[in-house]
């Protein structure tokens, strides 16, 4: 199947990660033979949508409301100038059949100008006439490292242990 950019074989696994194939998975959605079901599948069908350069879907399933705060040059930039390299779902709220609102917070990773990124983002859902679109999404940021051990000032002995200060040693 030929969805934007790429061409995209129906019984490959889906890029989206689910582990179904293509055809059964995303590509019902952007082919148009079929509309999600739920907040979730909205969401993995617009990142196998940039996967594949299918940039009008990403845009035809977009909210109204907050349509205007897309730029198609952007979308279209970003989809094409990044390899795609995986998608991962951290936590989903309502967002099912029976709901009109969902969340679905997620980290899609990808390489662009030679540095591999990830993108953590909340992504809210909302249903108009039966069909779930996207709203907007609200970046998370990582959670802070934090040091496992006690920090080393620059007069303590190097813990390489060649008896030497820190500061003259490895803190260089």
């Amino acid at each position: 199947m030929s969805i934007g950019r790429i061409s995209h074989n129906d019984g490959a696994d889906c890029p989206c990660g689910s582990g179904t194939a293509f055809g059964e998975c995303c590509g019902r959605f952007l082919s148009g033979k079929s509309a999600p079901a739920t907040a979730l599948q909205l969401m993995r069908s617009r990142y196998t949508a940039y996967v594949l350069g299918a940039v009008d879907y990403i845009l035809r399933t977009h909210h109204p409301d907050t349509i205007d705060m897309t730029d198609r040059e952007s979308v279209s930039e970003w989809s094409h100038g990044s390899e795609w390299l995986g998608l991962e779902v951290i936590a989903t709220e309502r967002g099912e059949p029976s709901d009109d609102e969902g969340v679905v917070e997620f980290v899609a990773r990808y390489q662009m100008d030679g540095k591999v990124r990830s993108h953590r983002e909340r992504s809210r859902f909302r249903k108009l006439d039966g069909r779930w679109l996207y709203v907007d999404g609200e970046m998370v940021k990582s959670a802070p490292v934090v040091r496992g051990g006690p920090k080393i000032g620059r007069n303590d002995p190097c813990p390489c242990g060649s008896g030497k200060k820190y500061k003259k040693c490895c803190g260089r």
